[in-house]
């Protein structure tokens, strides 16, 4: 969800020299995740040649790479039997998973510890918040505005708003915004914290639901849709892009910040963030989760967005403080918009590769 290393030399990324510490860990620990790395790549290759398969076939063999062999029945009832263990826990026609909301349920109290498990999101807003704001108040049609609330008239959603961390700055920027989120502690949490701006009570409200509830009921109703750190959580990035989609008007927004699906960001971004540096606590991520910058655009792109930006971004858990890079191996933003005229056909602009120059 956060993590990234400070590389000096970022062109020499890829060529990245492993402490140690951290190549006895992978040897001794994490062989196993990483033959399973290695079996999605070799899956992806081979899901294409798959004849007469259905689509929710071939999702769960990229969500379950390792149950693709062959084997014997009762190797197979046993595997079925897992499965079904494994869909028993997500809600059914949602995208949320309720492990992951259990698990942010239990940390709930600490969402505005700056300090704690969360100290990274509260440092990711030095560069998600100049973002949001930068590019919505590059679409104001008026020539003056309030320079001390920026985002005035804009609608936002935050989707997995948690404990309000990244709600809040963008109501005291002048936005209303919703803050949405599946964890009744979460909300009870942000909702406290709220009392304590009385300015911005009346800017900002959380509501407990999912994407996907929201989708059928405010459909083209928000300027602005953001899911910052959501995306590696959920279990159909597919559908919840689609629902996220359906929510912004047309003219619209959407922005993203997630990790990629690369070796590098598993290694760096669960081996080492969460086993070795204790950046985050063990279990927060699930590299199968986490979607390539080039997947993301393709979801978008079936809903008729726009990429406008896709760009890098690097965390130095030492200074606890975030970096706009080139590299998008490990941790990445990236911006699309909903044209004017959503009608299906994709403009020329559409055709054009998504920037990432950000200075």
């Amino acid at each position: 969800m956060w993590i990234s290393i400070i590389i000096m030399n970022t062109n020499r990324l890829h060529r990245l020299s492993l402490s140690t510490v951290v190549k006895n860990y992978i040897t001794s620990q994490s062989e196993s995740r990483i033959r399973n790395a290695n079996k999605y790549f070799h899956l992806r290759r081979s899901v294409t040649t798959v004849a007469k398969t259905s689509v929710f076939e071939v999702n769960r063999c990229l969500i379950y790479p390792a149950q693709i062999r062959s084997v014997s029945s009762t190797t197979q009832e046993k595997s079925s039997e897992e499965n079904e263990k494994n869909f028993q826990r997500l809600r059914p026609g949602t995208t949320i998973d309720e492990d992951e909301v259990n698990k942010f349920s239990k940390l709930s109290a600490l969402w505005w510890d700056e300090a704690g498990e969360f100290k990274a999101l509260h440092s990711l807003n030095e560069m998600r918040i100049p973002l949001i704001r930068d590019v919505l108040v590059s679409l104001k049609t008026i020539d003056q505005y309030d320079v001390t609330r920026p985002l005035e008239g804009f609608l936002v959603l935050d989707v997995g708003s948690g404990g309000g961390i990244l709600s809040e700055p963008l109501a005291r920027l002048g936005a209303s915004v919703t803050g949405l989120e599946a964890s009744e502690e979460s909300i009870k949490i942000a909702q406290a914290h709220l009392i304590h701006d009385p300015a911005i009570q009346d800017k900002l409200q959380y509501v407990q639901c999912t994407v996907e509830e929201l989708a059928e009921s405010q459909a083209g109703k928000f300027d602005a849709v953001v899911a910052s750190e959501v995306l590696e959580h959920v279990t159909d990035a597919s559908l919840f892009v689609t629902c996220a989609c359906k929510l912004v008007k047309p003219g619209g927004s959407i922005f993203f910040t997630t990790l990629n699906k690369t070796r590098l960001s598993y290694i760096l971004g669960i081996a080492v963030a969460e086993n070795i540096l204790g950046v985050v606590s063990p279990g927060t991520h699930d590299w199968e989760k986490f979607v390539p910058p080039v997947n993301l655009q393709h979801m978008l792109e079936k809903n008729n967005f726009i990429t406008r930006l896709v760009h890098g971004m690097c965390y130095n858990p030492l200074t606890n403080r975030w970096t706009w890079i080139k590299d998008t191996s490990i941790n990445y933003a990236l911006h699309a918009v909903k044209p004017l005229e959503a009608d299906g056909q994709q403009g020329h602009d559409s055709q054009s590769p998504a920037t990432n120059d950000r200075n």
